[in-house]
């Protein structure tokens, strides 16, 4: 048996109209579009005083497994890794805010992962997935689209924070007259570049064309740097585009023993700790469940019912993952929105997972040069990706207004609050309440009333 047959038997890659090489680079694709959270979580996690070289490796760690398990259980070509926003909430506001240890917090991690099971194992989880309209379950695409673009558009700052405004072009102006263009404005330039290019290669259906976008842009950005146009400044958060060896030392794992199995159950017994353990649990079962839906309808990947095939095996993988990256020493494993960057590329089975999976577990021997890719680089693929899903808002029902309201609302939620869940929240909310006010209440299920009222109380018991 060759190996073609053996993956193709494995992953059904026929059947689900795709190849090997467009799995491999769906999966590359992938990782280049997250492989920030390499960079990222080591700086959050290090803030309360966990060992940033063991995090690093745990990080590493938890998303091969999660990210392996989401491939071999459900074959989708999800990746997961620990979820940003999730990692700010355990460090700034569980550790510093509320005065936990972080193995406490990682106590509370692991019970959301158990939790997270016995949802998926009842069915709850899946009940929701399925209560959500399909039209709404369009609009989570399209939303997940415009928050992808604002968070490319931000890691480029391509848009900056305003004071006047709230958000602002980047000003070039600005940057020149402080003398600060060479670290500041380069990068966004080389970011729009790269927008340029990547759209280019799309438009000539050039394969691979939103990971050759990124290596176009990171290549850009060294020789900006090795002829002085870009000038690095770690302490405005303009990184070296080159990676940086220290000898060998610098290609060994760093080791985990600083953070492994250092949970503390000791303060599990408190209304405290319940209402962050509910944080975690709302937060991350609706930005998974928001990510799902939107991937996979963007994949065309839901049946005529707008229901998701093996959806019980991809919640169980996330669930797992969870547990597991507690135990490891980090906060909730999740499903990462950027898996659109792979399904974009043509990414559709459990291979393109595989080959996340593969780069993450690589990484921790090669951190420097996954560590080296600038976020101008990864931006441009963000805002393309970020194009391709918005495009579903093409199909969304806008006839109907008990349909198109909480349709609107959910889409310009989550990029407006930064949070997909707080898009679900509010489209599920508006839904219930127009379609009951307007006498249509066949078509609000008993679940999604529900839903909305939890969603009511969480704004004013958990906030």
């Amino acid at each position: 048996m060759n190996n073609t047959s053996f993956l193709d038997r494995v992953f059904h890659l026929k059947e689900n109209g795709t190849t090997i090489k467009t799995e491999i680079l769906a999966g590359a694709t992938t990782f280049m579009t997250m492989a920030y959270i390499l960079a990222v979580n080591p700086m959050i996690m290090g803030a309360i005083g966990m060992d940033k070289g063991a995090v690093l490796t745990a990080t590493c760690l938890a998303s091969f497994i999660g990210t392996l398990l989401m491939a071999l259980l459900a074959n989708y070509p999800f990746a997961l890794a620990p979820g940003m926003g999730l990692n700010a909430f355990f460090a700034y506001t569980v550790v510093m805010s509320m005065g936990y240890s972080w193995e406490t917090a990682l106590s509370a991690v692991f019970f959301e992962g158990v939790i997270f099971i016995l949802l998926t194992l009842t069915n709850l989880r899946e009940a929701i997935f399925n209560a959500i309209p399909m039209n709404l379950k369009k609009a989570v695409s399209a939303g997940i689209g415009l928050f992808i673009c604002f968070i490319g558009l931000g890691s480029a700052h391509i848009v900056v924070s305003n004071e006047a405004t709230k958000v602002a072009l980047f000003s070039f102006k600005s940057a020149a007259l402080s003398g600060s263009f060479y670290t500041t404005g380069t990068p966004v330039l080389i970011a729009i570049l790269g927008i340029f290019i990547t759209a280019f290669f799309m438009i000539k259906k050039v394969r691979g064309n939103i990971l050759w976008g990124i290596l176009a842009s990171w290549i850009l950005g060294m020789i900006a740097e090795a002829t002085g146009l870009y000038i690095p400044d770690p302490s405005v958060g303009a990184f070296s585009t080159f990676p940086q060896f220290n000898g060998l030392a610098s290609l060994l794992p760093q080791s985990i023993e600083p953070v492994f199995m250092k949970l503390d159950f000791s303060q599990v017994i408190s209304f405290d700790f319940f209402a962050v353990l509910f944080a975690f649990l709302f937060v991350d079962i609706f930005d998974t469940l928001g990510t799902l839906v939107g991937v996979s309808q963007k994949a065309n990947m839901l049946d005529k019912e707008g229901k998701l095939p093996r959806i019980k095996p991809a919640l169980l993988s996330d669930a797992i993952a969870t547990i597991f990256g507690s135990l490891l020493g980090v906060s909730t494993t999740t499903t990462y929105v950027e898996s659109a960057a792979g399904v974009g590329e043509g990414g559709r089975t459990g291979l393109t997972a595989v080959t996340v999976a593969f780069l993450f577990l690589v990484s921790i021997f090669f951190s420097p040069i996954f560590l080296a890719i600038p976020a101008f680089a990864t931006a441009p693929a963000l805002i393309i990706v970020g194009f391709l899903m918005f495009t579903s808002v093409a199909t969304t029902n806008f006839g109907e207004l008990t349909e198109a309201i909480p349709a609107y609302i959910t889409i310009i939620a989550m990029p407006f609050f930064y949070s997909i869940s707080e898009g679900i929240s509010m489209g599920i909310i508006s839904y219930v309440v127009l379609n009951a006010l307007s006498g249509e209440k066949k078509k609000i299920s008993p679940l999604l009333i529900i839903l909305a009222i939890v969603f009511i109380a969480k704004y004013f018991f958990i906030g």
